[in-house]
């Protein structure tokens, strides 16, 4: 089979910058069987078209005047069940060691997390296409050494791509930048709860049943890994 995969990230720069705003970074990935693409492309405009919203929709522009569209956005997915999937990574920036493990290289620790987003919902004889939303590199081979990476250790699937596209021109991508905003809000405690975030993550936690946190591997609809750089046993 074969599937898309639309990925976002909050706080990519977290790792090098002098003066954090946050503990984690989060990187996300949106779920699909390629064939569904187009139906679910349809749906996400159809809600834009009833709540009149124009233009890209992202977790920045949650605001007050267009909550109620970002809370049902948050109900239509739950409603999709497990043919419409999310997973993110969380790296808490104070176990990163860029000197020790990356080079010195944040950009390089950056895709070593992507690659850890991705390798774990390969599965074997499936084909997979995956969109990155745009973002400057400072080495311009950044997707396609990904890509190689993605195939060397998944012998018996197929990455077919690892593109960079615009959100703007995604309303999928811009899908998984609300799911990883919200879970990066959550996580970096950075809601206040009467707010129109606070509501979006609140409608989220309630079609969990749970408040937005680590979850077992196993968890399919919503999956966050909170990764443990500490080691130990």
């Amino acid at each position: 089979m074969r599937f898309d995969v639309y990925c976002d990230e909050s706080y990519p720069d977290l790792f090098a910058s002098r003066n954090p705003q946050a503990t984690y970074m989060t990187i996300g990935g949106l779920w699909l069987h390629s064939s569904q693409r187009q139906f679910f492309k349809e749906a996400i405009h159809a809600l834009r078209d009833e709540y009149g919203i124009g233009g890209e929709f992202k977790w920045q522009k949650a605001t007050p005047s267009k909550e109620m569209f970002y809370r049902r956005l948050a109900r239509w997915f739950f409603e999709q069940e497990e043919s419409l999937r999310f997973r993110c990574v969380a790296v808490d920036r104070q176990q990163v060691d860029l000197v020790r493990y990356h080079q010195s290289d944040q950009e390089l620790g950056f895709y070593k997390f992507y690659y850890q987003l991705l390798h774990h919902w390969i599965y074997d004889f499936n084909d997979y296409a995956i969109f990155c939303d745009f973002k400057k590199n400072r080495h311009r081979d950044r997707l396609h050494v990904l890509q190689r990476c993605l195939n060397a250790s998944n012998l018996s699937s197929r990455v077919l791509q690892v593109q960079a596209v615009r959100s703007s021109e995604s309303v999928l991508i811009q899908l998984a930048d609300l799911l990883t905003g919200a879970v990066a809000a959550r996580l970096n405690d950075a809601l206040r709860d009467n707010s129109a975030k606070g509501r979006v993550v609140g409608t989220i936690e309630s079609c969990l049943g749970h408040p937005i946190q680590h979850t077992l591997k196993s968890e399919q609809k919503l999956n966050i890994f909170v990764i443990d750089l500490q080691g130990g046993w």
